[in-house]
């Protein structure tokens, strides 16, 4: 019996794709209300979050272009929008509400990018893309959640505009396992590259050390 992966190998899918010259790390809606099991978060989306906070340290040191992405309706409901018919609790990600706000572990540093979003991908309706080319940016490192959702949303986009798109595999989360493995598998064989945090973090570093040597 064949595998899943025989017929996108027939078909020569799942090429490597590799960090470019210059990575930006984007962090997708790692809020308060989907880091809480009772509100939007729930599967691995926490502890992909927690995988999170070492990454972003790394980034940090080495100086890398970093934005957040929170999910921002408005509170009279005038821009809500078909997302926000589908899930309507989603209407509470308003900008002051405690579940719109990015979690303490990852709080953004003053000269971080801080994305409002109404829609899943970072990149729709946003000027994300104009940012990253202006910075020269032709890789992004995707972390957040949903991998079903927003991640792959985002991922998508970033491949559309021409950037790189390397999804961390141990930073991304879903509230259930099987769209996560399902997305990330996809997202694998189509549109961009997997790599694990401590991967990352050891090419980073050692492309770093290269550089002062």
């Amino acid at each position: 019996m064949s595998s899943d992966t025989d017929i996108y190998k027939h078909q020569n899918f799942g090429n490597h794709l590799g960090i470019g010259e210059k990575a930006a790390l984007l962090i997708v809606d790692f809020v308060n209300g989907f880091d809480d099991p009772d509100q939007f978060g729930g599967g691995n989306v926490s502890e992909a979050c927690d995988n999170t906070v070492p990454l972003l340290a790394v980034c940090r040191d080495l100086n890398l272009t970093i934005a957040h992405t929170r999910v921002v309706l408005a509170e009279d409901g005038s821009d809500d929008n078909i997302m926000a018919i589908k899930v309507p609790a989603l209407k509470t990600l308003t900008e002051h509400a405690e579940c719109s706000q990015i979690v303490d572990r990852l709080t953004p540093r003053p000269g971080e990018i801080v994305v409002r979003k109404r829609v899943p991908s970072a990149f729709f309706g946003t000027d994300l893309a104009a940012n990253f080319t202006m910075r020269r940016i032709d890789s992004v490192l995707v972390t957040g959640c949903t991998t079903s959702g927003c991640v792959r949303a985002s991922a998508l986009d970033a491949m559309c505009w021409g950037f790189r798109p390397i999804i961390v595999t141990d930073c991304v989360g879903d509230r259930a396992v099987g769209p996560h493995e399902a997305n990330l598998f996809d997202l694998k064989q189509k549109y961009a590259e997997l790599m694990t945090r401590d991967e990352i973090i050891s090419e980073l570093t050692s492309r770093q050390a290269r550089t002062v040597e």
